[in-house]
């Protein structure tokens, strides 16, 4: 008989009952950080204070035992948001091994992108919406036929919007960023957030782009690199 794969999925509700001392720790730590007055992204607090978020709990990032777990959640996360038609709803992937350099995360960050995309390539399209090309300027990362927009964040990030006490990936679907334009609030959000952020981190972060007016790919780390960095991904 096969064994059951562990529980690696979780909704708001479910963490508030969550027995594992280990979990309930990690959710906490994640509230606590977005809830803090002068975090800056006015995205991640909407989805916080309206129970729009899921956190998935994994071991090493990049094996292939997370791999399998999260790209199973993942497409279940894609499915809530588009039943719930969801503008913030954002899942975040946290991964329990130890902490990395900056650098360090960077590639496992990518391995752990390769590996979700390797795992579905055969079955399963590219967003049409985007390109599967990481040096063209409408790049995004695609899975289940999903684009998104990826956000690293880990202990030893030099950006302190992206420092948490665990290696993570919050998974952000692209349509919800191109539902704000539609309805006119991106650009205010946008604006709001970056004035918030120079006052948390002294400054905007240099790496963002708007989506289709520069690269995209060397956003997802949250390290500063130059023009000679090469993205690790291939389709």
């Amino acid at each position: 008989m096969k064994a059951r794969r562990p529980k690696t999925y979780y909704t708001p509700q479910e963490l508030e009952t969550e027995s594992s001392k280990q979990i309930q720790h990690i959710h906490r730590d994640f509230i606590r950080k977005i809830n803090a007055s002068d975090y800056p992204c006015l995205g991640a607090k909407s989805a916080v204070h309206t129970d729009q978020y899921r956190l998935g709990i994994y071991g090493e990032m990049g094996s292939r035992e997370s791999t399998e777990a999260l790209a199973k959640d993942l497409k279940k996360y894609i499915e809530e948001t588009v039943v719930e038609d969801s503008q913030y709803m954002t899942m975040i992937a946290i991964f329990t091994d130890a902490a990395y350099s900056e650098i360090e995360f960077e590639k496992k960050l990518w391995t752990q992108l390769q590996a979700l995309h390797n795992l579905e390539r055969i079955f399963q399209p590219w967003d049409p919406e985007v390109s599967s090309d990481p040096e063209a300027d409408d790049f995004s990362f695609s899975f289940n036929g999903s684009a998104f927009f990826v956000v690293g964040v880990h202990p030893q990030a030099s950006r302190k919007a992206r420092r948490f006490d665990y290696c993570a990936m919050a998974f952000n679907l692209h349509r919800q960023f191109e539902q704000l334009r539609e309805k006119g609030l991106y650009e205010k959000m946008k604006n709001s957030i970056r004035d918030r952020e120079i006052s948390y981190d002294g400054g905007i972060n240099p790496m963002l782009r708007d989506h289709g007016k520069g690269l995209e790919a060397p956003q997802y780390s949250g390290r500063m690199v130059g023009k000679d960095w090469k993205c690790p991904f291939r389709r």
